[in-house]
């Protein structure tokens, strides 16, 4: 019997997402970054990693490749560490409906999505004081726009499994965190 299981965190920029990676990948859980598909991609084609390059970049590699060729090459991240022997698998920044579809494929019965769900104005704060890639207000609005109709983010939130609120301290995103993955037996 398989008991691999992956954990799927999704939401808006700024909702908490990767802090949630972050919390349980300190656990000693393996990751994999659906967004770090298009940063490789980004330096490898030699294109400095800013908001400007990305957006187009991003779109342009869907166009020419199709929407599954992140989910396609995260499928493949994610057969190769359970080759390797691990059974509980963060999976951070899963976009697009056509990315849940493809992952519900290729796992059936073991992915989990977690949304991660915070107010737009403390979203857009956090955006504007992240230390890479800053956005401003309009920067971030522009984003969520762009994200829910272009990636079509807003049919795996909708969808989740779970939802945390993520308006409060990092203490508490971090229990809720926890609790959400007892829930589902993710923790080991």
């Amino acid at each position: 019997m398989n008991n691999t299981k992956i954990l799927a965190f999704v939401g808006l920029a700024g909702s908490g997402k990767s802090a949630a990676v972050e919390y349980l990948s300190q656990k000693g859980y393996p990751r994999v970054y659906f967004g770090g598909i298009v940063l490789d991609a980004m330096t490898e084609a030699g294109l400095e990693h800013t908001q400007e390059n990305e957006k187009p970049f991003r779109e342009e590699l869907r166009a020419r490749e199709g929407k599954d060729f992140v989910v396609n090459r995260i499928i493949t991240q994610i057969n190769d560490l359970i080759d390797a022997g691990q059974h509980r698998i963060v999976a951070d920044g899963l976009y697009t409906w056509t990315e849940y579809k493809a992952m519900k494929r290729a796992f059936p019965g073991e992915l989990t999505t977690v949304a991660i769900v915070t107010p737009k104005r403390l979203r857009h704060r956090r955006l504007a004081q992240r230390p890479i890639r800053p956005l401003t207000e309009a920067e971030s609005t522009q984003r969520d726009w762009a994200e829910i109709e272009n990636l079509e983010k807003g049919g795996p939130i909708a969808i989740a499994d779970h939802y945390i609120i993520n308006d409060g301290s990092m203490e508490k995103l971090h229990q809720d965190i926890a609790a959400a993955a007892a829930e589902i037996k993710f923790l080991e």
